[in-house]
């Protein structure tokens, strides 16, 4: 029987963080997923709006139809959610959101009004990032406090808050970024054109933003597991 060679066990106390299992990475993931929305619910918002452009063109750029459509595909997501008994809570919150664009549309009878409800919802979260970050509470950093069940405690650690604030600016980069899309076509009464905007800057874009939220919130989390590893070597 072969015994461990001391310069590699010596090698892997010397670098722990490069033992970062696929377990660590899925866990991580998920939480992050978790604390900022999940992609999922982002295709499902989303649908609802593709439908409305298509019916909107196809139709020959009539209102009425085009909501009522945009309601109905709402709905058969919601249904099919449902039936397949996954979380809902993204779902309803994304169908409240249409049935809102759609009163909101209705009742101004301007089409590309429908895309208002979701604009002041980039303002209201880029907001609240921001201040979040300006009084050094980042948003972030409190969704994976309370996800991880560490609640407050990472305000005690300086690199997590930097890494949090940092990753915190993401985010209001990804509903500025939106804002500054979608306002100026908003002004020019652009209807396809705010549809098509607001399906790119939607899940991509999130997906985007969760990728590099990722890449920098990773190197913390290494460096802690590497810590924590490092004490229970000393422990043995």
């Amino acid at each position: 029987m072969t015994t461990p060679s001391p310069e590699r066990d010596e090698h892997q106390h010397e670098h722990p963080e490069e033992h970062e299992t696929v377990e660590d990475v899925r866990q991580e993931a998920l939480l992050l997923e978790r604390a900022i929305g999940g992609w999922r619910g982002m295709i499902d918002s989303g649908a609802p709006t593709v439908v409305f452009v298509i019916a909107y063109l196809v139709s020959g750029n009539r209102l009425q139809p085009s909501l009522i459509a945009a309601i109905a595909a709402g709905a058969i997501i919601l249904v099919w959610r449902l039936f397949r008994r996954e979380p809902l809570q993204q779902v309803v919150a994304g169908f409240a959101g249409v049935l809102i664009a759609a009163w909101f549309a209705s009742r101004t009878g301007n089409a590309a009004d429908v895309f208002i409800p979701g604009m002041l919802l980039n303002i209201a979260y880029g907001t609240a990032f921001l201040i979040s970050i300006l009084v050094r509470w980042p948003l972030l950093g409190i969704a994976m406090g309370y996800l991880t069940g560490e609640g407050t405690a990472w305000r005690r650690d300086p690199a997590l808050r930097r890494v949090y604030a940092a990753a915190s600016w993401i985010w209001v980069g990804v509903f500025g970024l939106r804002l500054l899309v979608q306002v100026p076509l908003y002004l020019a009464d652009a209807v396809a054109a705010l549809g098509i905007a607001k399906v790119v800057l939607g899940w991509p874009l999130y997906l985007l933003g969760a990728y590099v939220t990722y890449r920098v919130l990773a190197p913390v989390y290494r460096a802690k597991r590497a810590a924590t590893a490092a004490g229970e070597t000393t422990t043995d």
